[in-house]
């Protein structure tokens, strides 16, 4: 596949422990769409794109990855999925080092800001587990507790979801 199919088929393989091969459909996918002269969209690509490059610890090109998106995002106003760029942010710089990175709990709460603005619960959902993860590691459980079940107490339906599995999951250790 040499489309921009390619981008979330490539996705698919890395989540599926496949990310090398991932990472090369997701780069032919960005070709192709460049070529095809389209802008909507590739933020969330770069996204995808960065989180493969995490899964292989390609740390520093997931990081490039997102720069480029969040400039991108910048540029045409393209703001459907900042508050995600932010949160992967967070968690590649977390990723990074041994130490929590300051930065990255900045990353988290401006994500959490962002979904929270564009009433994008789901993305709220997500900045608040990494922050909530990194609560925990810096034994702040109670805030962690606090701020992920505010969040996973808005939904009604969709508890077979990995995120909210996850959210669940979490919460549970935090109690």
């Amino acid at each position: 596949m040499g489309g921009p199919g390619a981008c979330p088929a490539g996705w698919a393989l890395a989540e599926q422990a496949q990310a090398e091969e991932g990472i090369v459909d997701i780069r032919q996918g960005l070709t192709a769409y460049q070529a095809m002269g389209a802008a909507v969209g590739w933020p969330h690509y770069l996204a995808l794109l960065a989180e493969a490059y995490g899964r292989t610890g390609m740390v520093e090109a997931g990081l490039t990855a997102l720069t480029e998106a969040l400039i991108l995002e910048e540029k045409t106003r393209e703001r459907v999925y900042e508050a995600e760029l932010y949160r992967l942010r967070g968690e590649l710089l977390l990723a990074r080092l041994a130490e929590p990175d300051p930065e990255a709990e900045i990353c988290f709460q401006h994500a959490l800001d962002v979904a929270r603005r564009q009433h994008a619960t789901s993305l709220e959902l997500r900045a608040a587990m990494s922050l909530s993860r990194l609560w925990q590691r810096q034994a702040r459980r109670i805030e962690a507790r606090q701020l992920l079940a505010a969040v996973y107490n808005w939904f009604t339906e969709g508890f077979e979801t990995a995120d909210l599995q996850q959210a669940r999951t979490l919460l549970a250790g935090l109690a």
